[in-house]
C-alpha cells in the first residue's frame, strides 16, 4: 500500500500557533507522509553541538549530487549558518522580502546564483555579506549537504554549513530580506515542527517537507536542506 493511500484524506494543517501566510500551491493530490527522520529518537537524543555536527559531516558519505549536475548549469550556493548561544546551538534564516518577483516572503538560508570565476562557496560567503552582512571571515565552512535541483528549474543548489564564533550581528538588506531568524535547533526538532507531505498521485507522489515555526512556514528546497542538517546531526540521516 502506498503512503497516499494510507493517509489520503487526513488533516494538513499545521500545529496551533504555527506556520506563516507563506503561500504553498499545494495540489488536491497531497497526503501526509513519513515522520521525521528523529521521530524515533526521545527529546533527550535529540540534540547535538557544534563538535558532533562536524563529526557527523567528517562521516558522511559526502553530498550526494543534483541530477542535472553535469549539464553544465551554473549553481546557485547557500550557506547554513550556526552559532551556539546560551549553550544551545542555533541556525540563521533570512525571509524573503515580499517584493521580489521569485520566493517573495519564503524563508530561506542566505544565498543566490554564483558568478562566473567563483566557486561554490565563495558564492554563498558573497551572498551571505550582501543579504545580511555576515563578516565571510567569521564563517568556518565544515562541509556540505545533499546538493539540490530545483523542481522549478534545471539549476541546482549546493548548500554549505558554516560555524560562527557566535550570536553574530546581522544587518538585512532592504532589498533582498525582510528579517532575519535566529532559530535554535532544539526548536526544529520537536515533534509539532517538522511535516512530510506527498504531492501527487502515486506511485509518482514525491516528497516535500514542513517546519512550521511561529509565525513562518519552511517549506520546498529549505526545509529539505535543513532536514538533510539536521538527520546528520541527530545520527537518524538516510537516503530516499
Amino acid at each position: 500500500m502506498s503512503w497516499g493511500a494510507l493517509v489520503r484524506g487526513a488533516d494538513l494543517s499545521h500545529a496551533p500557533g504555527r506556520g506563516g501566510d507563506q503561500f504553498i500551491p499545494r495540489p488536491e493530490a497531497a497526503a501526509p507522509g513519513r515522520p521525521a527522520p528523529w521521530a524515533a529518537l526521545p527529546e533527550a537524543r535529540r540534540v547535538f553541538d557544534r563538535d558532533g555536527l562536524v563529526a557527523a559531516l567528517g562521516a558522511a558519505d559526502g553530498p550526494r549530487p543534483s541530477p542535472v549536475e553535469r549539464a553544465g548549469v551554473r549553481p546557485s550556493a547557500v550557506l547554513a549558518p550556526l552559532y551556539e548561544h546560551d549553550g544551545e546551538l542555533h541556525i540563521v534564516l533570512t525571509r524573503r522580502a515580499k517584493h521580489l518577483r521569485a520566493h517573495r516572503g519564503e524563508v530561506s538560508f542566505p544565498g543566490g546564483a554564483v558568478e562566473p570565476g567563483e566557486s561554490p562557496v565563495e558564492g554563498a560567503l558573497r551572498e551571505a555579506f550582501e543579504e545580511v552582512a555576515l563578516d565571510p571571515s567569521s564563517v568556518e565552512v565544515i562541509g556540505e549537504l545533499d546538493h539540490l535541483q530545483t523542481f522549478t528549474s534545471r539549476s541546482f543548489i549546493v548548500p554549505f554549513v558554516g560555524l560562527l564564533p557566535g550570536r553574530p550581528t546581522l544587518v538585512p538588506s532592504p532589498d533582498e530580506v525582510d528579517a532575519v531568524l535566529h532559530v535554535p535547533v532544539r526548536e526544529l526538532l520537536l515533534d509539532e515542527v517538522f511535516r512530510e507531505e506527498r504531492w501527487g498521485l502515486e506511485p509518482l507522489a514525491r516528497p516535500l517537507w514542513f517546519f512550521e515555526l511561529v509565525g513562518d512556514t519552511v517549506w520546498g528546497a529549505t526545509a529539505a536542506m535543513l532536514r538533510n542538517l539536521l538527520a546528520l546531526g541527530t545520527g537518524t540521516a538516510w537516503r530516499d
